[in-house]
């Protein structure tokens, strides 16, 4: 799988984990130069508290593009770390 946005590859894994329909890419799958923290979160009832990204690329800043579960519940703990993007990120096989 591949995540692409702003025709780069920023993540790229055969590992990824797919749950509600969207695709989680292990940590060290992330070309980590396009990603920078960012303050948002929000609550999963079922998963817990996401953390986001920003994502540049070529100067381009896509807000909070993608997000990760840092300490998921145990039901979601399977995607401890992972990362899945939307808000213009193509993921594709």
């Amino acid at each position: 799988m591949k995540a692409i946005w702003n025709n780069t590859v920023i993540a790229e894994s055969d590992e990824t984990i797919s749950l509600e329909g969207n695709a989680y890419f292990p940590p060290e799958s992330l070309n980590k130069q396009y990603f920078i923290d960012s303050d948002k979160t929000s609550v999963c009832p079922w998963k817990g508290k996401a953390n986001y990204f920003d994502v540049i690329v070529d100067g381009q800043k896509n807000s909070g593009a993608a997000w990760v579960y840092r300490d998921p519940s145990d039901e979601a703990r399977e995607i401890k770390n992972y990362v899945a993007f939307w808000k213009g990120v193509v993921v594709q096989n």
